[in-house]
């Protein structure tokens, strides 16, 4: 199959693996992180932090659009679910992330109508289908799933389905990147750059990590052979002395992006000044919500919330973890309290949480073993 089985090839993988080899740079020990979750999965699915040097460290980035929703705004979501004549809908994922007080899948257990879409539109048509009932969609993510909502706000518009309300939880990927940038907890040599997020913003808003923090990038595709070449990428560029943003998944990636997309999404989405995210606070300019002009549409207007911030869970690291700040086996909670079926983080939740893909792919006992 053109653009898979390619990227697949186990022969070319261990070119690939050889030629990461020589062009570590000697004397160094370089931490590149992968921003984006699919990245972490695709590495320990198919073993690629096992073709790297030691010397090579791979660390996991805040990518993961489920995992950076803080306890605060699940409880907005469970309170506005909870309100009668209401249908909250909402991707699978965020009906385990765990509020306060619960999740969306116990608050449907105990009566609430909380269901899973695939889509927005899915939300749309449950809201036509019932027009006596209020509808809601949990939205989430990054620029990624940002333009499906913001088209399916469109055309609740332009259809006059006034029973039909977003509970936008969208944010930017440029804001916590800097905000990881600044921290003086984290060294990095270079960023395995997010690539679906940059199928829609391009390239371009990733430059100003070479220019103003002297950081290689390349945005990378998702399958094995994909991430080994941005890896060596990166090795290419420290061991030349050059510092850019390279592009290493074109065959999807327009440096520029998708310009109708974000053309959509300006339409429909305007910045917050300030957004709360799991496990590193608030950052300003980074969350996402709905303009002037679809102000009917927000559910936060049409609904009391609690708006409470909610701290984390004492036990919980999720906030380190996403900022590779730590790996997570070395949570205290991890594979033990923490699991996938009884998650006390959303980094154990997400299908593209870091923890979730060491727990899935048996890392965390090959790392235990190593401790």
């Amino acid at each position: 199959m053109k653009f898979v089985d390619e990227f697949r090839d186990a022969a070319l993988g261990r070119v690939l693996a050889g030629e990461i080899l020589g062009a570590v740079p000697p004397g160094r020990h370089l931490k590149i992180m992968e921003v984006c979750g699919g990245h972490t999965h695709a590495i320990y699915k198919y073993g690629i932090d096992d073709l790297l040097p030691a010397n090579v460290e791979l660390v996991h980035g805040p990518g993961c659009p489920v995992c950076v929703i803080p306890m605060g705004r699940v409880d907005d979501g469970i309170a506005i679910a909870r309100q009668p004549g209401v249908i909250l809908t909402c991707f699978g994922d965020m009906m385990r992330v765990p509020g306060s007080d619960g999740t969306l899948l116990e608050a449907k257990a105990q009566g609430a109508d909380v269901r899973m879409v695939y889509s927005p539109l899915d939300a749309l048509r449950i809201a036509k289908s019932e027009p006596d009932r209020e509808v809601v969609f949990f939205a989430i993510g990054f620029e990624t799933t940002a333009p499906s909502t913001a088209l399916t706000l469109k055309r609740a518009k332009a259809e006059g389905v006034t029973n039909f309300s977003c509970f936008c939880n969208h944010v930017t990927i440029v804001p916590p990147l800097r905000a990881l940038l600044d921290s003086p907890d984290l060294r990095l040599d270079g960023f395995v750059g997010p690539g679906h997020v940059s199928t829609v913003v391009g390239a371009r808003p990733l430059e100003f990590i070479p220019a103003d923090y002297g950081k290689p990038v390349v945005v990378s595709g998702f399958e094995p052979v994909d991430i080994l070449q941005s890896v060596l990428m990166i090795l290419r560029q420290l061991g030349e002395g050059r510092c850019e943003v390279e592009n290493q998944y074109k065959r999807v990636v327009p440096y520029e992006g998708n310009l109708r997309a974000l053309e959509v999404m300006a339409e429909v989405f305007a910045l917050r000044p300030h957004f709360e995210w799991r496990g590193l606070g608030f950052i300003s300019h980074s969350g996402l919500r709905l303009s002037d002009a679809y102000a009917d549409l927000d559910a936060e207007l049409r609904f009391a919330v609690p708006g409470v911030r909610v701290a984390d869970p004492k036990a919980c690291q999720c906030g380190e973890v996403l900022k590779g700040v730590i790996k997570p086996f070395e949570c205290k909670v991890f594979g033990s309290a923490c699991t996938p079926e009884r998650p006390i983080g959303t980094c154990m939740v997400s299908s593209e949480g870091a923890c979730a893909a060491y727990y899935n792919y048996g890392r965390f006992a090959r790392e235990r073993e190593v401790v």
